[in-house]
C-alpha cells in the first residue's frame, strides 16, 4: 500500500512539474513573440530615390510629348435606312488613327479606316471632337485624306521626314489608338525595307517599311516616326494569323505619302499612269502554260489603241482571237499583272515606254505614251 501511494505521489509531482514547465515555456514564447511583433513596422516603406532618368528614356518621352498632338483618333459610322421606317440609324463601324497634315485641317489616314463609312469623327489630343468631311482616297496605296474645321492654332502638323535613306536597325516610334486606347506609344526598330504588300484593290504597295514596333488594330493610319520625331511612314498593316500584334508591322513610306496626299487634296484622287487597256485574269495564261499579261480590251482612242495594241476579238469564222500578251516593259519581264503594276508605278503620265507583246507566235514592240488611268 505504501509503495503504491508513493508511486501516485511521484506521478502527480511529475505531472505538476511538466505543467509548470509548459506554462513557463508559454509565457516565455509569448514574451518573445510580443517583442518580435513590436519590432515590425506598420508604416509605409521608405521610398528609395530613383535618380535621373536614362538618356534614351528622356529622349523617348520628349519625342512622344512633341509628336502626340499631331496624332488623332478616328471613329467611323455607317448610316442605314430601313424600308419599314423613315428613320436612319447610325451604326458604329470602327476606329483608327490619323495624323494632322496641315493647319488647314487635313488629316491623313488609311483608306481601309474610312472605307464603307458614311461619316467620320476626329478626336484631337486635347479631346475635342470634330466631324470630318472626305477629301480624297487612294485605295491602291491605302491612303485617304479627310478634313476638319478646327481652329488652325489648335492643329499641330507632323514634321515630314524621308524614307529613301532609312536603314535597318534605326529606332522608330509608333503612336496610335489600338483597340480604342488613345495616344498609345510603342517603340522598336526598322526590321526591313522595300517590302511589298497588297492594297484593298489587290495592287502592290512597294517600298513598304517593316517594323517590330507593336502595331495593332486601331493603329492603322497613325504615324511611324524616326528618332528625330519626323514622319517616315503611315502604319497600315500587321502580319499576324490572329489579327493582333505578332512582331511584324508595315507602314506606307513617307515618300509615297508625300507624293499622294497633295494630289488627294488638289484633285480628290491620284492621277496614275496607265496603258488604256483592260487585262485578263492571270489564270487564263497560266492554264495555257504561258506568262505575261493578256490584253482583253483596248480603250478607244487610248494610249494602247493609238500605239496599235490589239485586244481579244472575234475572227471571221466566229472564233475568239486572243489579244496581245504583254511580256516586257522597258526591258523588264512581265510575268503577271503585279509585275505590270510594279513597272507602271515607276512612271508618270506622259512618259513614253517601250512595250513588247506576243501576238500569236510573233514578238512586236510598241512605243506607248502613258495616259491618266481611268477610275
Amino acid at each position: 500500500m505504501n509503495t503504491s501511494h508513493h508511486s501516485r505521489r511521484e506521478s502527480i509531482a511529475k505531472w505538476l512539474l511538466a505543467a509548470l514547465l509548459g506554462v513557463l515555456a508559454g509565457i516565455m514564447l509569448n514574451s518573445l513573440l510580443g517583442k518580435f511583433r513590436t519590432s515590425i513596422s506598420t508604416d509605409a516603406r521608405v521610398i528609395t530615390p530613383r535618380g535621373d532618368l536614362a538618356g534614351d528614356e528622356k529622349t523617348t518621352i520628349q519625342l512622344f510629348q512633341k509628336a502626340s498632338p499631331s496624332v488623332v483618333h478616328i471613329t467611323t459610322v455607317q448610316v442605314r435606312r430601313y424600308s419599314f421606317s423613315m428613320r436612319a440609324t447610325e451604326i458604329p463601324k470602327g476606329t483608327g488613327s490619323g495624323l494632322i497634315w496641315d493647319r488647314a485641317g487635313h488629316v491623313v489616314t488609311n483608306y481601309h479606316v474610312i472605307k464603307g463609312a458614311n461619316a467620320a469623327r476626329v478626336t484631337l489630343s486635347d479631346h475635342s471632337s470634330w466631324d470630318a468631311s472626305l477629301v480624297g482616297v487612294a485605295p491602291d496605296k491605302d491612303l485617304a485624306v479627310i478634313r476638319i474645321t478646327a481652329d488652325p492654332s489648335t492643329l499641330h502638323p507632323v514634321p515630314i521626314g524621308s524614307s529613301s535613306d532609312l536603314q535597318v536597325g534605326q529606332n522608330v516610334l509608333a503612336i496610335g489608338n489600338p483597340f480604342g486606347l488613345d495616344q498609345t506609344l510603342t517603340t522598336g526598330v526598322i526590321s526591313g525595307l522595300n517590302r511589298e504588300i497588297l492594297s484593298d484593290t489587290s495592287r502592290p504597295i512597294s517600298g513598304v517599311i517593316q517594323t517590330d514596333a507593336a502595331i495593332n488594330p486601331g493603329n492603322s493610319g497613325g504615324p511611324l516616326l524616326d528618332s528625330a520625331g519626323r514622319l517616315i511612314g503611315v502604319n497600315t498593316a500587321i502580319y499576324s494569323p490572329s489579327g493582333a500584334y505578332a512582331g511584324i508591322g508595315f507602314a506606307v513610306p513617307v515618300d509615297t505619302v508625300n507624293h499622294i496626299v497633295p494630289q488627294l487634296i488638289k484633285y480628290g484622287k491620284v492621277k496614275s499612269p496607265g496603258l488604256g487597256i483592260q487585262v485578263a485574269p492571270d489564270q487564263i495564261l497560266r492554264r495555257m502554260g504561258m506568262e505575261g499579261v493578256q490584253v482583253m480590251r483596248v480603250l478607244s482612242d487610248g494610249a494602247a489603241d493609238k500605239a496599235g495594241i490589239l485586244p481579244s476579238r472575234l475572227g471571221p469564222n466566229g472564233r475568239l482571237i486572243l489579244g496581245d500578251v504583254i511580256i516586257t516593259m522597258e526591258g523588264i519581264t512581265i510575268r503577271n499583272k503585279l509585275d505590270l503594276f510594279r513597272v507602271l508605278n515607276r512612271y508618270e503620265i506622259g512618259d513614253t515606254v517601250t512595250v513588247t507583246v506576243l501576238r500569236g507566235r510573233e514578238k512586236k514592240q510598241f512605243k506607248i505614251t502613258l495616259q491618266e488611268l481611268s477610275r
